[in-house]
């Protein structure tokens, strides 16, 4: 008679990782009788859950989407993060055809260009880095007017770190020669996924119409949220006006 196959169970624990340190450590601290008995009682190995090991540049964190993503492929699933690092890096990100033809559109018909995303190093939904480089593309392309609707994370980068972004972002456009900040939105508004609308209309506001919280710059709205105890996460949309309260973008 044929054996009956076993199964296999595939469990995922999140948050779960090894470390032999005792110091601040939870899992190395606790009493795991299930856990350790499956140790004892089957084959194990460790795993690299970051950097080159998943498809991400060298020295960045996992996350939830990545490690899944690698598991449920088998293999090394190289990452967007790291596609477009390295086409930056070679060059090709600047002739993108879609990239282009955007930014030319938007030169021929005398328009400004909008670039609207994460603005942290996070690496998870977006990398700033690959904001800088939109920037000095729209410069080579002889754009003029370029708006940024900054979203601030505090998620997947510490929860008041936006400042520190903001400021690089601002520096960066003075070097670049080119871009103003047009609006600021925590990501809790402006990346929503789980269609509540109520949140991202806010969002949705402050970039098509210019309504919303008003301030005279970035860093003085991120300041002034921070004084309230509101993190990046949470900031609320915000237009960047000129000195007579009309939007800039």
């Amino acid at each position: 008679m044929a054996k009956r196959p076993r199964p296999v169970i595939l469990t995922i624990l999140d948050g779960w990782g090894i470390n032999p340190k005792k110091e601040g450590n939870a899992i190395a601290l606790a009493k795991l009788p299930v856990y350790n008995s499956l140790l004892k009682k089957y084959p194990h190995t460790v795993l690299d859950a970051s950097g080159e090991s998943v498809g991400l540049p060298e020295g960045q964190m996992g996350n939830s989407e990545v490690g899944h993503l690698n598991i449920g492929a088998g293999r090394i699933v190289y990452q967007e993060l790291t596609r477009i690092d390295l086409s930056i890096k070679i060059s090709d990100f600047f002739v993108n055809n879609a990239l282009l033809d955007a930014m030319r559109k938007a030169k021929e018909k005398g328009l400004a260009l909008h670039l609207l995303g994460l603005a942290s190093d996070g690496g998870v939904h977006s990398h700033i880095n690959h904001l800088f480089a939109l920037l000095k593309m729209a410069k080579d392309e002889g754009l003029k007017d370029v708006f940024i609707h900054a979203f601030l994370d505090g998620r997947d980068t510490p929860p008041k770190s936006g400042i520190k972004y903001l400021q690089t972002l601002e520096r960066r456009l003075k070097e670049i020669g080119i871009g103003m900040i047009a609006t600021i939105s925590g990501r809790y508004y402006a990346m929503d996924r789980d269609k509540r609308w109520d949140r991202v209309e806010k969002a949705y506001n402050a970039m098509v119409i210019g309504e919303g919280e008003k301030s005279s710059s970035s860093i003085k709205a991120i300041e002034e949220s921070y004084e309230k105890g509101i993190t990046d996460e949470f900031v609320l949309p915000t237009v960047i006006v000129d000195e007579k309260d009309k939007p800039i973008a």
